[in-house]
């Protein structure tokens, strides 16, 4: 079979609902991987919570973060990184309006920036939950400019932040909010989005799109799904991502729906792990 290059998304495809790679997953992935097939993760997350996923799989490729705005390769320096930044001006502003927009956390970062500032504990796996003196997010310590910018805030608040951002800053940066249950926002660079690190990807390993396969659930897949070659849907994912998408999976990311799909489209032998 012709090599193809595998852009796995993480949360609710790749991860089950407890964050976590289950057995059959690892053990199917690797077996792709071994095969000579060029497997990577394409993520949301930032770096700092997404690590331990690419050790787990023993993954030796470079790793996309940020949706699309840092491409890198674990453990290792890389003359071929890149990280896509904005304004750090722009975070100065937003902190000045925290309390309009009842904002409960931000937080700046990039491949080596982690500053949150919060006005409760937040239990969002995503936030720590208690800040050190050096995390904390202020003029004087933001000192580079960011890769992303997360935001909680109560839902209601949303419509009116986003059309804020959007109104001063529109021609900057892009603004989403994330799926699922918390109500949360994230901000990157104006137009960089997961299928910039699947293109980056194809041609660091002169792939043709047509031999690219991309898994993801939600909006923030839709560019990368759309760019593949082979686009996949989970059971699970939105509607719009599985009206865009070329192919769905038969399971959801609970129920190994990417280890299914994967050991059905290479031919393996199904793995079935306790």
């Amino acid at each position: 079979m012709k090599r193809k290059l595998i852009a796995l998304d993480l949360d609710g495809t790749t991860l089950n609902n407890d964050a976590a790679l289950s057995p059959t997953t690892i053990k199917t992935i690797q077996q792709v991987a071994a095969a000579g097939h060029i497997v990577s993760i394409v993520t949301g997350r930032p770096n700092r919570i997404s690590q331990q996923f690419y050790d787990q799989l023993g993954l030796k490729t470079p790793m996309i973060n940020f949706n699309g705005s840092l491409g890198h390769l674990p453990h290792k320096h890389w003359d071929k990184e890149y990280q896509y930044t904005f304004n750090r001006e722009i975070v100065f502003d937003l902190m000045q309006h925290q309390r309009e927009f009842d904002v409960e956390a931000m937080a700046a970062e990039g491949k080596t920036l982690f500053l949150a500032n919060q006005t409760k504990s937040l239990v969002y796996g995503f936030f720590p939950s208690a800040l050190t003196k050096q995390q904390v997010l202020t003029r004087q310590s933001l000192q580079q400019n960011p890769t992303s910018l997360t935001i909680a805030l109560k839902r209601d608040a949303q419509p009116r932040f986003i059309a804020y951002v959007h109104e001063h800053y529109g021609d900057q940066v892009d603004v989403n909010s994330w799926g699922g249950p918390n109500s949360v926002i994230e901000m990157g660079a104006k137009g960089i989005q997961k299928a910039v690190g699947v293109e980056f990807l194809a041609h660091l390993y002169d792939i043709k799109r047509e031999d690219v396969i991309a898994f993801g659930d939600e909006q923030n897949d839709n560019d990368m799904i759309e760019y593949a070659g082979t686009g996949v849907a989970m059971k699970n994912a939105t509607a719009h991502l599985k009206a865009i998408a070329n192919d769905e999976t038969a399971y959801t990311n609970e129920e190994d729906g990417l280890a299914d799909y994967l050991q059905k489209a290479f031919h393996l032998e199904k793995t079935v792990t306790a």
